[in-house]
């Protein structure tokens, strides 16, 4: 009760109350797309972000990855909401570089109260790139890159004994294998993203004694670079078949990077405070197509 008054009193007052004040979160992948809009939408409830992203190309990726302007950018807008940001270069792939981002993130804030684990490549059609290549870099930053960063952060959030909450960012891929064609990047996207499903409910288990939620979100295509970019639509032009399974039962093409912030939104305040280990869907009705 007197938690409720406390804030009756400050909507009275006109103090605005973030649903992450006094938050700190740690997104991977911020530098642009979904990344860059789960930063903005924490940050516009109240929550200080670290954020990292690789900002280099790798050679298996056919369309051009994030930069380090687009991570400048990222910082402006945060700022730009009156919130702090620890923003680094740095690969998911690389254990001891996330450990260092942790350890700036904790200098600067004192504490890591949410994850969102969202770096994520898709190498398919690269006719530059082998089977074997696009298989492994997907594997590797899809699903190792998030393995990575749970390890970073989560014995933190152990030792603070404060609970907190871990979203991974999955797929429509990671619960279905529709939009597949057995070559390396197809198969390794969709491997990795199941492989993200079994990462959480065991995380999802081991952290519950500690009151840490673990969940994951499962976009269908979001407007963002990894989908709206010259190189897929050109594929997508030469082979319809692929177009056409990955087609949503709502007649909606692409669902916008807000769309999945918003339920990252909720899983990371405590409106979810008692939800964990759940697969949470953001797809047009593409998983019941």
């Amino acid at each position: 009760m007197s938690g409720q008054c406390a804030l009756g009193r400050e909507a009275e007052e006109g103090v605005a109350v973030g649903k992450l004040d006094g938050k700190v979160a740690l997104i991977t992948g911020g530098a642009r797309g979904q990344g860059r809009s789960h930063a903005l939408r924490l940050a516009g409830e109240g929550a200080d972000i670290v954020t990292v992203d690789i900002c280099r190309q790798i050679a298996s990726v056919p369309y051009p990855m994030a930069s380090s302007e687009d991570l400048a950018e990222t910082v402006r807008e945060v700022e730009a909401l009156d919130r702090r940001i620890v923003a680094r270069e740095a690969d998911v792939r690389d254990s001891s570089a996330l450990a260092d981002v942790v350890a700036q993130g904790l200098a600067e804030f004192g504490h890591i109260d949410i994850l969102v684990a969202n770096a994520g490549i898709f190498c398919f059609g690269n006719k530059d790139a082998s089977d074997d290549e696009m298989f492994r870099d997907t594997v590797e930053v899809n699903l190792v890159g998030t393995w990575n960063t749970l390890h970073a952060v989560t014995p933190h959030m152990i030792e603070r004994g404060q609970g907190g909450s871990v979203i991974l960012t999955s797929s429509t891929q990671g619960l279905t294998g529709r939009g597949g064609d057995g070559t390396g990047g197809a198969a390794g996207y969709t491997a990795s993203k199941h492989g993200v499903v079994g990462l959480m409910r065991s995380f999802a288990a081991h952290l519950a004694p500690h009151m840490i939620r673990v969940n994951s979100v499962h976009p269908t295509g979001v407007d963002t670079p990894l989908v709206n970019n010259d190189f897929t639509v050109k594929l997508m032009e030469e082979r319809p078949e692929i177009a056409d399974m990955g087609v949503n039962l709502m007649p909606v093409d692409l669902v916008e990077p807000i769309d999945v912030s918003n339920a990252v939104l909720w899983l990371a305040s405590d409106e979810s405070r008692y939800v964990t280990g759940v697969t949470l869907p953001v797809d047009a009705g593409f998983t019941i197509r």
